[in-house]
């Protein structure tokens, strides 16, 4: 496989790839295409002001009490004034919804445990836990078996 990149400012962008067959190699690349919006992370407040959390450091963005989050690799939960809905089109393809209030970073999941009653928490590494609903747990097994 080669890989060619012109960089022009004046023409649009777009990416054309030519293979003998589909994969998941290359359905993972037109996901990560088609979910990258251009930016790097989201605008949240904190005891610095605001800035800007990278994707990559965002464990979870949540609703608590009407309020959105966005919990770091520390646990420690950043303000947003984004909606859930509006922020969950713009992440990246690596980002799962786990409920209805919460959206995960499937890279920062630690592991799934099972609770006596049957539910399914998401523990991620800093040791924040959240609840993984039913209709959501078959989704993210779909995804992470690749079928």
């Amino acid at each position: 496989m080669k890989l060619r990149i012109v960089i022009d400012k004046d023409a649009e962008e777009e990416i054309v790839a030519t293979v003998h067959s589909n994969s998941r190699f290359i359905e993972e690349i037109e996901s990560l295409v088609n979910s990258y919006s251009g930016n790097s992370g989201v605008a949240v407040s904190g005891d610095y002001g605001l800035f800007t959390l990278d994707f990559e450091k965002i464990e979870c963005i949540t609703v608590i009490d009407r309020k959105v989050y966005a919990v770091d690799g520390d646990g420690v939960k950043h303000r947003t004034n984004q909606r859930l809905c509006d922020l969950e089109n713009a992440l990246p393809s690596y980002f799962i919804r786990i409920n209805k209030s919460t959206i995960a970073n499937r890279n920062r999941i630690a592991k799934f445990h099972t609770v006596y009653s049957g539910a399914v928490d998401a523990i991620f590494k800093s040791g924040y836990r959240d609840y993984v609903s039913r209709r959501c747990f078959a989704e993210i097994k779909r995804r992470l078996l690749g079928k």
